[in-house]
């Protein structure tokens, strides 16, 4: 009986060791599903320049607050003390403000009175260089993306319901064991009778 208790219980041990083999509980960095996006950007590029302009979500009617980011196109040097003008192709009264606020980037603010896609014309004057360069895609009342959340650790689920089941099974398999020894026990433990003789003196 003590014997199959611990064969059980090294079949179990070993089970278990299985079930988790794949499951890492060390304190190592564990590849993210992908950084969350807070910011939308577009971006344009001609012989002389390259822009990026990022923004943060924007809504119809309220002031929004876009960095653009200008460089130079052979040599991806930041351009500093540009002159820029923009406008808005799709609305040509909106107003925009340009301030420089670090070398190549620079803050454009505005108003946009629609939930729609507008884009930008940029007018730059750089020292000897100037162009005139085309931002489109800006869309107002775009949200940004939710992250999509992690899937149900599907495999961890099947494995505790296979260790249930396997100690299930152990437990039932334990007390057949004991029962049956039990049996065994009780049956030697039963002395055979022997019949009594009576003596006739009559």
């Amino acid at each position: 009986m003590k014997n199959l208790l611990l064969l059980l219980l090294a079949l179990l041990l070993a089970t278990g060791a299985r079930a988790h083999g794949g499951e890492d509980h060390g304190d190592a960095a564990k590849p993210s599903a992908g950084a969350v996006a807070t910011t939308f950007s577009v971006a344009a590029l001609s012989e002389s320049f390259e822009l990026l302009l990022r923004f943060e979500p924007l809504k119809k009617g309220e002031d929004a607050d876009m960095r653009l980011f200008i460089s130079d196109y052979a040599t991806n040097a930041p351009i500093k003390g540009a002159k820029l003008t923009v406008t808005c192709p799709e609305a040509a009264a909106l107003k925009f403000t340009v301030s420089e606020k670090s070398p190549g980037a620079y803050l454009v603010e505005g108003v946009f009175p629609a939930n729609k896609k507008y884009s930008l014309a940029v007018n730059i004057v750089a020292g000897d260089k100037a162009d005139l360069m085309l931002l489109s895609g800006i869309e107002v009342g775009k949200l940004l993306p939710v992250a999509a959340a992690p899937a149900a650790a599907a495999v961890p689920l099947i494995g505790s319901w296979k260790t249930v089941l396997l100690l299930f099974g152990a437990f039932a398999l334990g007390i057949a064991a004991t029962a049956l020894v039990m049996r065994r026990r009780k049956a030697a433990a039963v002395p055979t009778s022997t019949p009594a003789v009576y003596e006739n003196h009559a």
